[in-house]
């Protein structure tokens, strides 16, 4: 599978699509009012302890408070290890088990054998404390940062943990040798007691790299708690890699064979990361130059248009009915114009397997997280459900986000959760229907004339003039003069009075507005 990475970089904005194929998979978005801060350090203070929840609100400067969980925060109590380490593996955020280090010690017990469960929240922290805090996700819509005091500093190769001591190796090198050389070679290395965890891009690597990245990592840490003890509260201390160098860390050094870029400035911020992390790659970054937009020409914009609407056709005929909820994602599956060529069971089988690779393509592309619901055609025979579902769990391996996905249920739906990290697509590129304020839905042209004539049949028989003047939205005058003219008529007659309707292009649709009028 060829994968490339293209870039836009405009005025307001930057655009980072990761292409397999030639086709879009991923797409990434920063703006300049709300670059992702997932990573950035923070000196905060300690808002509010909540004992109930077991958790705490801390203040780092930005609109919403922090949301920081008794098990993000380090300390003497107990040590978390490498369970939820942020490792900063993809553009914003690792699944916990991409690139994290192996660890024999139990998650829920420090080496001593605390049950960290037994901690409360307010013997670790108190309001009013200063608190030194990364940002393990981002604000999700009304959800404030999630933030933890257990930071770490990634690097290409290695990633820095000063909470520990501990030194891992990545799950994804498997070879037994080479990861006893890694873990022998990080811990001659060392001068200091902090914990590394390896990465998958260390594989083979020579050792003087090594050193030379625990170095940075180190000088990088002390600066960054040198900030801390001077800075004021609510400060932001160290800030994360900017989109584009996000994709060459991630994306370029690990999967794709090439990146095209379309800005002078960004192209050689590009070449000048690779001359300090990967030279071997420079000849793989590309300057685009032409006229046409690069996302133009590589037919990204009528992909990104797609992916942001309800309804997605398939090939067959068939299509998905794609639902966006604050607490869940609902896919519904529907044969749509397809008709099949030999039996019923048969056509929906190539539907619903049509869908599956439709469903995880879309998943991913619109950064779909949380629990999703998908409902498939059903299907009576029970084969048929289990292909399905081993289907739909080989579609998602190409899926980076951490994935679980339970059976078919007998209803024939089948529930699946994917880690949420960011916004997805349609909340980044879109916003709340200002005519029907989010609801989806707008009331029918026919229900706001008859809410409109019911008003004007108010008016009418309170009204002392012989004429009423009525002004609508344009449709909904070509409605009431139209097929709805009989009940006006009707009006007119019982209460003996005019109505004149005039069309106002600049009303919303539910707008109207009515004058009484004498005749002139």
């Amino acid at each position: 599978m060829y994968k490339k990475i293209i870039i836009n970089v405009a005025p307001h904005e930057t655009r980072v699509a990761l292409l397999e194929d030639g086709t879009i998979v991923e797409l990434f978005i920063e703006r300049k009012d709300e670059s992702n801060i997932a990573g950035n350090f923070y000196k905060g203070r300690v808002q509010r302890v909540l004992p109930g929840m077991q958790a705490a609100f801390v203040d780092i400067g930005l609109n919403q408070a922090a949301f920081l969980y008794v098990n993000d925060i380090s300390g003497h109590h107990f040590n978390r290890m490498e369970e939820q380490l942020f490792t900063s593996e993809t553009l914003d955020e690792a699944p916990p088990d991409e690139d994290s280090a192996t660890s024999e010690i139990p998650a829920e017990a420090s080496p001593g054998g605390f049950d960290k469960r037994a901690v409360a929240i307010e013997d670790l922290i108190k309001e009013g404390q200063e608190i030194l805090v990364q940002v393990a996700k981002a604000p999700l819509g009304t959800k404030g940062a999630r933030v933890t005091s257990y930071v770490s500093l990634p690097g290409r190769y290695l990633v820095l943990v000063p909470d520990s001591d501990h030194i891992g190796i990545s799950r994804r090198i498997v070879d037994e040798t080479e990861r006893t050389r890694l873990k022998d070679l990080v811990q001659t290395l060392r001068k200091d007691h902090l914990g590394y965890i390896v990465r998958t891009a260390s594989e083979g690597t020579q050792p003087e790299k090594l050193a030379y990245e625990m170095e940075f990592l180190n000088n990088l840490w002390k600066n960054i708690q040198k900030k801390y003890k001077t800075a004021p509260t609510q400060s932001l201390l160290h800030s994360e890699l900017n989109v584009i160098l996000r994709a060459v860390r991630d994306l370029l050094i690990h999967e794709a064979e090439r990146l095209i870029i379309d800005s002078r400035q960004g192209y050689e911020s590009v070449i000048a990361f690779l001359d300090e992390f990967s030279p071997s790659l420079k000849d793989s970054v590309e300057l685009y130059e032409g006229t046409e937009p690069i996302f133009d020409v590589y037919n990204i914009e009528g992909d990104i248009s797609r992916a942001l609407k309800r309804k997605v056709w398939l090939k067959s005929g068939g299509y998905l009915m794609i639902e966006q909820t604050e607490a869940l994602v609902a896919i519904d599956v529907n044969t749509g114009r397809y008709v099949g060529k030999h039996n019923l069971e048969e056509t929906i089988l190539k539907t619903n397997l049509e869908a599956v690779k439709e469903i995880a393509y879309q998943i991913r592309l619109r950064d779909i997280g949380g629990i999703i619901i998908i409902d498939f055609i059903d299907m009576s025979k029970k084969s048929n459900q289990e292909k399905i579902f081993q289907s739909l769990i080989e579609a998602l391996k190409k899926d980076r986000s951490k994935t679980n996905v339970l059976p078919m249920s007998e209803l024939g739906l089948i529930q699946m959760t994917r880690k949420r990290i960011r916004k997805p697509l349609n909340r980044i590129l879109c916003e709340p229907c200002f005519y029907c304020e989010g609801e989806g839905y707008l009331i029918s042209k026919e229900s706001i004339s008859y809410n409109i004539y019911r008003e004007l049949r108010r008016e009418a028989l309170e009204s002392q003039r012989a004429r009423l003047t009525l002004r609508v939205n344009p449709n909904i005058a070509e409605l009431m003069l139209g097929d709805e003219n009989h009940a006006i008529t009707a009006l007119e007659h019982k209460t003996g009075k005019q109505i004149v309707i005039f069309p106002e292009p600049q009303f919303h649709m539910e707008e109207f507005d009515i004058m009484e009028m004498t005749h002139s």
